[in-house]
């Protein structure tokens, strides 16, 4: 029941900049890490950025300086702010969150559906 909907993506042209959210919902008890990856056409998926309860960041290389994750734990919500965008950033962007469900004893991996993100040169 738990699920994770995501918004925001979209065609931008390099350069340009984009907001994604990715918002959960459902039976949830806590969140802790929540994350963004990325499947470009032809590459295998890869990690983007990941942000935990209490705030801290990792970002990927080729995201770093660029892209900005944060939370709002109010709203059950993770976002990424993606600037200086380029066409290799082009890709289908899933969110994904461990989240222990009310009347859980532990934390799963839960994915939201994807996002497409189109970057023109």
């Amino acid at each position: 029941q738990v699920q994770l909907v995501e918004s925001g993506g979209g065609l931008v042209q390099a350069g340009g900049s984009l907001r994604l959210s990715c918002a959960a919902s459902g039976s949830i008890f806590s969140i802790n890490g929540m994350g963004w990856f990325r499947r470009a056409p032809g590459n295998p998926r890869e990690f983007v950025a990941t942000v935990s309860s209490d705030g801290r960041t990792n970002y990927a290389e080729s995201a770093k300086g660029r892209f900005t994750i944060s939370r709002d734990n109010a709203k059950n919500t993770v976002y990424l702010q993606m600037n200086s965008l380029k066409p290799e950033d082009t890709a289908v962007y899933y969110c994904n969150a461990f989240i222990r469900r009310i009347g859980g004893s532990y934390f799963s991996d839960y994915w939201g559906q994807g996002t497409q993100v189109t970057v023109s040169s």
